[in-house]
């Protein structure tokens, strides 16, 4: 929720702030810049300390830095904020999910981190809404607000049984298991698309904007999109434990091609905004048979949950960087049709890859390292 509440305020701070699409593009990566650096730290902890634990410190960390986000007044601090929070992300991910695989039934993880990324979409969903509200109200009763919210579900954290530890996992295991082709291939096609939805996320608002559209608008698209998302999270996770993770990859890597190529082109609110709710459509196709793939992978490498959803922030966050950052620096240079045709060709090689590279990913894991 505290990652996607940027996207109506965006046309604010560039109005209020002066910030170019270059700024704006920092300041939406600079969550994501602090869950890369933490990423593998924080499944590291989750194995040494323990997932709640792991868990509840990032928790903590996005309480209290979402409360200086809000009545943060210049884009030094909004970046610094923003940092702070991905570093409790990156906390909160890996020690959640590791927590939660490590109650999991195997021939249901799939769904069970499908059903997680469903939550984790509800929060996307209500971060435009939250967003547009600052928009409207002002940053600093809807940030403040959220955060005793936050701090609420902190202590209900608390008070959770915190389950059986697992096998734990050596930096050097980490380093032999990264040479696995398998591995790295799950890590990528995670990757990909962070690295769309990154680009989109700061291209579409100042595009929609551009056209004419208000932050209500703009957070209704997000609010369509991650409706949709939210719904197919965990029948995609379910299906990809019954039929192999690949297939549902490949078609949304094939729709994402196809939708990076489109929209650049439309010129009218209306097109623009259901464009945008077909390409998040065509990610969400992607996300939760790509997590259950790279826990899989993971596990097969011989590493624990910890590491493997580290990874998964590693990936995450690296393409919400390189596609916010890098997507709107490049769109200021030339044309928004340019960062979306270079993501068309890197889908569809991506594609090609698999294809070719992968099939024996398609049915559960991969073989188990020895």
């Amino acid at each position: 929720m505290f990652y996607a509440a940027i996207a109506p305020l965006l046309p604010t701070y560039e109005a209020d702030l002066g910030l170019s699409k270059t700024s704006a593009g920092i300041l939406s990566a600079s969550y994501p810049a602090g869950t890369l650096l933490a990423s593998l730290p924080a499944g590291w902890l989750a194995g040494r300390f323990g997932a709640k634990r792991t868990m509840m410190g990032g928790l903590a960390l996005l309480t209290g830095s979402s409360v200086a986000f809000g009545f943060a007044g210049d884009i030094v601090a909004l970046d610094a904020a923003r940092f702070v929070q991905g570093l409790g992300g990156a906390c909160s991910w890996a020690g959640g999910l590791a927590w939660l695989i490590g109650t999991a039934p195997g021939d249901r993880r799939g769904e069970l981190i499908g059903g997680a990324m469903g939550a984790a979409v509800f929060g996307i969903m209500l971060g435009p809404v939250l967003g547009s509200a600052a928009s409207e109200i002002g940053p600093e009763p809807v940030f403040a607000g959220v955060a005793v919210a936050a701090a609420l579900l902190l202590v209900a954290a608390a008070t959770t049984p915190a389950g059986a530890r697992g096998a734990r996992s050596s930096w050097a295991q980490l380093g032999a298991a990264a040479r696995r082709p398998q591995l790295r291939l799950a890590v990528w096609i995670f990757m990909l698309p962070a690295l769309f939805s990154g680009t989109f996320g700061v291209l579409a608002p100042l595009r929609l904007d551009d056209l004419g559209a208000g932050a209500v608008t703009i957070g209704a698209m997000f609010l369509v999109a991650a409706s949709i998302e939210m719904v197919l999270n965990p029948v995609l996770g379910r299906v990809s434990d019954r039929r192999g993770r690949m297939p549902p990859i490949r078609a949304g890597l094939a729709g994402a091609t196809v939708m990076a190529i489109l929209l650049p082109i439309p010129a009218v609110v209306a097109v623009l905004f259901a464009a945008g709710v077909v390409a998040v459509t065509m990610l969400a196709l992607i996300w939760a048979p790509a997590g259950a793939l790279l826990s899989d992978a993971s596990e097969a490498s011989g590493l624990d949950q910890g590491f493997a959803f580290g990874l998964m922030n590693l990936a995450w966050a690296g393409g919400q960087v390189v596609g916010g950052a890098a997507g709107g620096g490049l769109a200021d240079l030339t044309t928004d049709a340019v960062p979306y045709a270079l993501l068309a060709a890197v889908c569809a090689a991506t594609l090609l890859a698999v294809r070719a590279y992968a099939p024996q990913l398609g049915h559960g894991a991969v073989p188990r390292a020895r």
